[in-house]
């Protein structure tokens, strides 16, 4: 690594480019509502279809992919608060990284089953 750069790989790198990350799908899954909401307006029938095929399996992954950019947002959001807010936040701030991280899994677990649960009995079956 050449001396006098910024870039160091660590854990508060990647949560920084992280959080860049999930904002910007979350702002363009935002986008994407808005318009596919004001669809309705112009065509009900094009909602009806945009509507079906949100039904699809893929868009359940996908929308399984925006809890998950959502839920670690929020938290990795909480964090960054802690970290500026807290006196003791920059002395904790890769501690609290990992509990983010440990609470975003537990509950992207928790919620395979009410966002998968309708792609997966429509894939294999009931």
């Amino acid at each position: 690594m050449p001396a006098g750069t910024l870039y160091r790989g660590r854990e508060g790198m990647w949560s920084w480019v992280a959080h860049r990350v999930t904002g910007v799908l979350i702002f363009f899954f935002l986008f994407v509502h808005v318009l596919d909401t004001a669809l309705v307006r112009v065509s009900p029938e094009a909602y009806d279809d945009t509507i079906a095929v949100y039904k699809t399996p893929l868009v359940a992954v996908m929308e399984y992919g925006l809890v998950a950019a959502v839920l670690f947002h929020a938290l990795n959001g909480l964090r960054v608060v802690a970290v500026d807010f807290w006196a003791k936040g920059t002395r904790y701030q890769r501690q609290m990284l990992w509990t983010v991280v440990g609470l975003w899994l537990v509950l992207m677990a928790g919620a395979a089953y009410p966002v998968l649960g309708h792609a997966v009995r429509e894939v294999f079956g009931s």
